[in-house]
C-alpha cells in the first residue's frame, strides 16, 4: 500500500503539530479571545506555523482556521487546496478535557478527497483516501505502515443507536431526525464529544450518526467527510440532501447530518 508523498507530508505535519500542542497544554497557557468571542491560544498559532511549514512546499494553496485565506476571486480558480484546522476544539483545549484535534483535508474541485484527524492526547491519527482506504496510526508508527490498523466500518448499527450530539437543543430539524432514528431504535444513546474526534467514533462504528444544526466552518468537517465517505458513509446538507461542498465563497458550512454506511442502508 502506497500513500502519496503529499499525504505523508500531512502525516508528519500532524504529528509535529500535535507534539507542540501537547507541550503547551502541559506547561500552561493563556487564552485570548477573538472579536466573535471564540478563544485562541499560542497552541493555535504554533500549530498553524507547523502545518504551513510542511504543506506550503507541496505547492497546493491552503485555507484554514488561522491562515490568511485568499479572496474567493482567487480561490475560485483553484482545482486543489488544503483545508486545515490547526487546533480544532480550542474551547475544549482551554477547558482541559482533552477533546481537541488537528484536521487536514485535501479538496479537489470542491470535494474532500483525503482526510486526516489527529488526536494529540491519544497520540493517534485517522486518515482516509479512496486510493488506500482508512487507517488508524499511532504517532510513533507513521513510518511503519505494517503497523497501521486498517478500518472497515461495521455493517450493522449499534443497539441502541448511538448519536454523537449534544443532549440539548433537540428542536426543529434535529428533533425530526431523532424521530426518524427512533423509528429504527426507540432508544437512542447520546454521546458528547468535542471537535472532529466525533469522526473517530463514526469511522469505527462506535457512533451511528452526527447531526449538526449549529455553525461550523469547512475546516471543521472536511477531513471527517473524506474519511467517512471512503467507508461508505455520508455527510450531507440537512436541507438539500447533497454532499457538502468546499472552497465555497462563504466558508461556513450549512447544517448537516453525518451517517455511517450501516445507517445509510437502513435510513437512506
Amino acid at each position: 500500500m502506497e500513500i502519496g508523498s503529499i499525504y505523508f507530508q500531512a502525516l508528519q505535519a500532524a504529528v509535529e503539530a500535535s507534539q507542540q500542542i501537547m507541550q503547551i497544554y502541559s506547561n500552561g497557557f493563556e487564552a485570548e479571545y477573538k472579536a466573535d468571542g471564540s478563544p485562541i491560544t499560542i497552541a493555535d498559532t504554533v500549530s498553524t506555523e507547523i502545518l504551513h511549514k510542511y504543506l506550503d512546499p507541496t505547492g497546493i494553496p491552503v485555507t484554514g482556521e488561522e491562515s490568511v485565506n485568499s479572496h474567493f476571486s482567487e480561490r475560485s480558480s483553484w482545482t486543489k487546496c488544503w483545508c486545515i484546522d490547526p487546533l480544532d476544539g480550542t474551547k475544549e483545549f482551554v477547558r482541559g478535557n482533552g477533546e481537541f484535534a488537528v484536521n487536514i483535508a485535501l479538496i479537489e474541485n470542491g470535494v474532500p478527497i483525503f482526510g486526516l484527524i489527529a488526536s494529540p492526547v491519544n497520540k493517534e491519527i485517522i486518515i482516509g483516501a479512496k486510493e488506500f482506504g482508512v487507517f488508524i496510526i499511532d504517532f510513533e508508527n507513521i513510518n511503519n505502515q505494517k503497523s497501521w490498523k486498517k478500518i472497515n466500518q461495521p455493517k450493522i448499527i449499534n443497539s441502541p443507536i448511538v448519536m454523537t450530539c449534544s443532549r440539548s437543543h433537540h428542536s426543529g430539524p434535529v428533533l425530526k431526525f431523532i424521530q426518524k432514528l427512533q423509528s429504527i431504535s426507540p432508544e437512542i444513546e447520546y454521546v458528547k464529544k468535542g471537535s472532529s474526534l466525533k469522526f473517530f467514533d463514526l469511522a469505527t462504528g462506535k457512533a451511528d450518526a452526527y447531526p449538526r444544526f449549529a455553525p461550523t466552518m469547512e475546516w471543521d468537517i472536511a477531513a471527517g467527510q473524506a474519511i467517512l465517505e471512503v467507508l461508505g458513509g455520508v455527510v450531507y446538507h440537512a436541507e438539500t440532501g447533497e454532499p457538502l461542498q468546499y472552497n465555497k465563497e462563504n466558508l461556513t458550512n450549512p447544517y448537516f447530518i453525518a451517517k455511517t454506511s450501516a445507517l445509510c442502508e437502513i435510513l437512506p
